[in-house]
């Protein structure tokens, strides 16, 4: 960019707009849907607009079409079925609301497993809720390309690119939105990612669960460089560990602000830790 006349260079809060500019650029990137479409949305006035969430039990299964029987119909026909649909906006803003909201208890690592990923996650649903947020929050921490298939190659079953993940593609919009050198954020620019809630959108036998976690991601260090990003993934559990099921299709998840009424209408339940990974 060249400077205007009367143009007082890159001031603090103008950093700060264009890393916040970046993150939700990055991160907007939601089941594949590229910059340029969510551009052509905005620039025309159209929001995504609304629909129902698919009817949840209280196990914390779609009541959808799903065969009854365990297998790989059952589990794509969960991985499939669509959730609440929101606005890009709703992902970096909204307000809070006066009803408590419900949360789900989540256990801690005991140990750090395969390229710095928190491991060590019980074989229950919320280990794997809480694996998958861990291995979200190292990609988007280390914000490399290099490093997103290292991961992605340590924790998923396989088949599947690394290069057409969606947190792949997340870290490559990021590194190109905030104008990086490289296909690694410098040390300037920090990134953090921590899980604000999550939701178990359904289950298959003991083994294998629709996990999905609301991040908040900040750039910068600040408050003003934030969004919230909501991530689906199917896990499996594989001898000692959850990863990542790369056999099927799902479908994208709700980005919505925590702590409003629209993330509790969108399933999401406040993120609470244990101090024991057992409990």
């Amino acid at each position: 960019m060249t400077p205007t006349s009367g143009d007082t260079g890159w001031s603090r809060g103008r950093l700060l707009g264009i890393l916040a500019a970046a993150v939700a650029v990055a991160l907007l990137l939601l089941a594949g849907v590229g910059y340029v479409t969510y551009r052509a949305l905005t620039a025309a006035g159209a929001g995504t607009g609304t629909s129902p969430a698919a009817p949840v039990t209280a196990a914390g299964e779609p009541a959808t079409d799903a065969p009854e029987q365990a297998g790989p119909g059952r589990r794509a026909a969960i991985a499939a079925a669509p959730m609440l649909r929101v606005q890009a906006s709703d992902a970096r803003e909204g307000q809070i609301s006066t009803e408590p909201a419900p949360a789900i208890t989540v256990p801690s690592p005991d140990r750090t497993g395969p390229r710095g990923v928190a491991t060590g996650y019980p074989a229950t649903p919320q280990g794997a809720l809480a694996q998958l947020a861990a291995i979200d929050v190292a990609v988007l921490q280390a914000m490399s390309i290099p490093v997103t298939h290292q991961i992605h190659e340590a924790w998923t079953t396989g088949p599947g690119e690394p290069g057409a993940w969606v947190m792949t593609e997340n870290v490559q919009v990021f590194l190109t939105a905030a104008e990086q050198s490289g296909q690694t954020k410098t040390d300037t620019l920090s990134v953090t990612a921590a899980p604000a809630a999550g939701q178990v959108k359904g289950l298959d036998d003991d083994d294998w669960v629709l996990a999905c976690v609301l991040l908040d991601v900040r750039a910068g260090g600040t408050e003003d460089a934030r969004i919230a990003y909501g991530h689906c993934e199917a896990m499996t559990w594989a001898g000692d560990r959850w990863l990542i099921d790369t056999t099927h299709d799902v479908a994208q998840a709700p980005s919505t602000w925590p702590g409003t009424d629209l993330a509790a209408r969108a399933g999401w339940r406040t993120w609470a830790s244990t101090g024991d990974p057992r409990d």
